[in-house]
């Protein structure tokens, strides 16, 4: 599924230059070592962090995304970052837990 396609059913709010990518499945965590060792390409990844190390994780394994959930503002610092190596960052005031919910409903799968 592309990115623009998940932007649109799910009403997300966009915080970087979104380039099209595809979306192959859905990774969940706080943790950024959980990201950098269990994450996979192409994944989209739902958390709650907002600082800048997130763009640094997303980058290291190929994240098509990260949608930063229950309405946490990302920083200036971290969208200019994030848009600077390519990284999407979407956000959502609604709880990981709904939009995982969603992500399934509209087909994407956790790999």
């Amino acid at each position: 599924m592309k990115i623009q396609e998940i932007i649109d059913k799910l009403n997300l709010n966009v915080l970087t230059n979104a380039e099209e990518r595809e979306v192959e499945g859905v990774f969940i965590s706080d943790m950024l070592s959980d990201v950098m060792t269990s994450a996979k390409a192409e994944e989209i990844w739902l958390t709650v962090q907002t600082h800048t190390n997130i763009v640094s994780a997303a980058n290291l394994v190929d994240i098509s995304a990260i949608i930063v959930t229950q309405g946490k503002k990302v920083s200036q610092a971290t969208i200019d970052l994030a848009n600077r190596y390519h990284v999407i960052i979407l956000s959502s005031p609604k709880t990981t837990f709904a939009l995982a919910t969603e992500l399934i409903g509209i087909g994407v799968k956790s790999q």
